[in-house]
């Protein structure tokens, strides 16, 4: 059996936005503006996670100021409207001397394909999409907006992330 993964083993978890950290759905109001619903179990699996050492980003293609907000408000780094979001992993992690293999990615959907693909380690929600479940080394018990990254601080705290092949649902 592998041994867990220790906060020395990574350095850096990456999540998704929309489909990690929200249930995937848009609020629009009557003037354009859009809202989302994260969940504060999430907030605090991202403090006990920062309480480990280990850095944290939102990676998101979308382009809706809530993402930055909630970066704001969970005192992470953020990178917003990303058309390559693997590309973009790779600066960010050459300009940070972060290696790609020390990587856990948090993804939900097809355009986290590519980027999943470079990293060390997977995880995805367990209602993401098919082909993302498949790749991902840990899919969560948890759906997205549901307290995926609280799941994965949980897994960490108790000692039991490990690093192999584990599917479930």
């Amino acid at each position: 059996m592998n041994q867990p993964i220790q906060a020395s083993d990574i350095d850096i978890i990456v999540y998704d936005f929309d489909g990690v950290m929200t249930d995937n759905r848009v609020i629009i109001f009557q003037d354009g503006t859009e809202a989302v619903i994260a969940n504060r179990a999430d907030g605090l699996g991202v403090n006990r996670i920062r309480l480990l050492g280990i850095p944290q980003i939102i990676l998101s293609s979308e382009t809706n100021p809530v993402v930055r907000a909630r970066a704001v408000k969970l005192d992470i780094d953020f990178i917003t409207s990303c058309n390559n979001k693997k590309l973009a992993l790779i600066d960010y992690c050459k300009q940070n001397g972060y290696e790609l293999q020390k990587v856990i990615y948090v993804g939900n959907d097809l355009n986290d394909l590519e980027v999943m693909q470079i990293v060390g380690f997977t995880v995805a929600p367990a209602d993401a999409h098919p082909d993302i479940r498949a790749l991902a080394n840990l899919v969560m018990k948890a759906k997205g907006g549901e307290g995926v990254v609280r799941e994965l601080s949980d897994l960490f705290i108790a000692k039991n992330f490990r690093k192999m092949e584990i599917k479930n649902g």
